[in-house]
C-alpha cells in the first residue's frame, strides 16, 4: 500500500506540475491511475486548441515514456483564485537525443476536491523554426 502523498493542485499547483510530468514520463504506474490522481474522470484538456480526454492523455504518456529521457519544469508563476488556475512554465525535455524546450500557459478550472476538471492551455517550442 502506498503512503505518499502527492501535490493537489488546488494546494500545491506548482508541485502538481513538476510532480504530474515526471510520473507521466518516468514513473512505474499505469498512466490511467497517475492521469486520475490529479485530474477528474471528466478532465477536458485543450492544448494548442487539441482536446485531449482522460483516455487520450493517459494514451499520450506512452509514447512520452519510450521516447524521453529527461524532463524537468521550471515554473514561472503559480496562482489559484477560488476554482480557477492559472501557470507559465518551461518544460525542457531530452527525447530521442534533443533537447527540446517547451513555453506553456495553462489556465485551469478546479473540481471540488482539488483536482483539475478542465485545462487550456498555449504552447510555444523555443527555436522552433516558426519563432525567428
Amino acid at each position: 500500500m502506498r503512503t505518499e502523498t502527492f501535490p493537489v493542485p488546488r494546494d500545491d499547483l506548482a508541485g502538481y506540475l513538476r510532480t504530474y510530468v515526471q510520473e507521466i514520463a518516468f514513473g512505474d504506474e499505469e498512466p490511467g491511475m497517475v492521469t486520475d490522481r490529479y485530474h477528474t474522470p471528466d478532465i477536458a484538456w485543450y492544448s494548442d486548441g487539441l482536446h485531449l480526454d482522460r483516455e487520450r492523455l493517459a494514451a499520450h504518456a506512452r509514447p512520452v515514456r519510450r521516447t524521453v529521457t529527461q524532463c524537468e519544469v521550471d515554473v514561472h508563476d503559480a496562482l489559484v483564485c477560488g476554482d480557477r488556475v492559472a501557470a507559465r512554465y518551461t518544460l525542457i525535455a531530452l527525447a530521442r537525443g534533443r533537447h527540446v524546450v517547451t513555453e506553456i500557459h495553462m489556465f485551469g478550472q478546479l473540481a471540488p476536491d482539488g483536482r483539475l476538471r478542465r485545462i487550456d492551455q498555449l504552447t510555444r517550442v523555443v527555436g522552433a523554426e516558426d519563432d525567428r
